[in-house]
């Protein structure tokens, strides 16, 4: 058990770890030169899954998931977009994604805490619904676009400073809820004991949908940073999105099962690591097809070392009770 608890510990050292190496190879591929346009995509695509992810880690902390966030965020870009070509400005295009991400947060706290269905289930639903309501948006379109003659106030927000701000104004305030309040600490225990919160007075219900409702407003804030970097949204928009959020976490360091050793750090971490790991195998000349079998068998590797402990973590607790 001692064995479990120094792993555990290990793991956000690990991972950065793990950031290091993968920016010395990054930089090794570029001969030691990064270019400014190196530095700007990796932050452009690092700031989005970052603020998605550190939403998320209030969801793992659980010890739960949530794999329809990536379509939520594919309906919260459309609906934005459909808005401010209605003739809403930049402004109500924001509080629509931010609206519709809440609404998605909502719907799955309420499934999962009010009718108890079980994650994997509800998650996966969600998911094909949102998936369907994309697809009835798009009316048969292959893609919708902000139109030229009025996209200059969004082009103008496609500014990579811009993206870092949110990104680190948003981890600021997920860091202190979650250090520092009892929202990430009733959530740790929650996650480390179901049972034994329940018995201590922590609603699992009202937590549940706290959780959710953050992780809700992290997919607001990033369908809107990428209208402003496409402007535009297809229906293939968020697909793979919600799976790359759960690599990210994971390779971050997070532990499978949530609990006392969930990191706020794990988003961040684990969002740069894979976008180094994809902007690497680019440069390598990997086809995207093939990408994406890496970045599957990176991830079953780091879920294969990272199942020990949590195996170890599940017998315990089949002992308390």
């Amino acid at each position: 058990m001692r064995d479990v608890r120094i792993i555990s510990r290990l793991k956000p050292a690990l991972s950065f770890a793990g950031l290091l190496l993968l920016t010395v190879i990054y930089l090794f591929v570029v001969d030691f030169k990064p270019t400014a346009f190196h530095i700007q995509t990796i932050i452009n695509q690092a700031a989005v899954m970052a603020v998605m992810s550190t939403g998320a880690v209030f969801i793992f902390s659980l010890g739960s998931f949530d794999i329809s966030l990536g379509m939520g965020a594919g309906v919260s870009v459309c609906l934005g977009i459909m808005a401010y070509n209605a003739g809403a400005g930049v402004l109500a295009m924001f509080m629509v994604c931010l609206a519709v991400g809440l609404a998605a947060g909502i719907i799955n706290s309420t499934l999962s805490a009010v009718f108890k269905m079980p994650v994997f289930i509800m998650t996966m639903a969600m998911m094909a619904v949102l998936t369907a309501v994309l697809q009835i948006l798009m009316n048969g379109r292959t893609s919708l676009r902000v139109p030229t003659e009025i996209a200059a106030p969004v082009k103008a927000l496609d500014n990579v400073w811009l993206r870092l701000a949110f990104m680190v104004v948003f981890f600021i305030i997920c860091a202190v809820l979650f250090n520092y309040t009892k929202i990430g600490k009733q959530n740790k225990i929650i996650g480390g004991n179901p049972k034994v919160a329940a018995q201590t007075g922590i609603s699992v219900a009202r937590q549940t949908i706290i959780t959710f409702v953050i992780s809700g407003m992290a997919v607001g804030i990033a369908a809107f940073l990428i209208i402003t970097r496409s402007l535009s949204v297809s229906s293939e928009t968020g697909t793979s999105l919600g799976m790359d959020v759960m690599m990210a976490i994971v390779f971050g360091g997070m532990p499978l099962s949530g609990g006392a050793y969930s990191k706020i750090t794990a988003g961040v971490i684990g969002s740069f690591s894979m976008v180094l790991f994809s902007q690497i195998l680019t440069m390598l000349g990997v086809s995207a097809g093939l990408s994406q079998v890496y970045k599957a068998v990176l991830f079953l590797l780091v879920v294969f070392v990272a199942s020990f402990s949590y195996r170890e973590k599940m017998l315990s607790r089949a002992e308390m009770f």
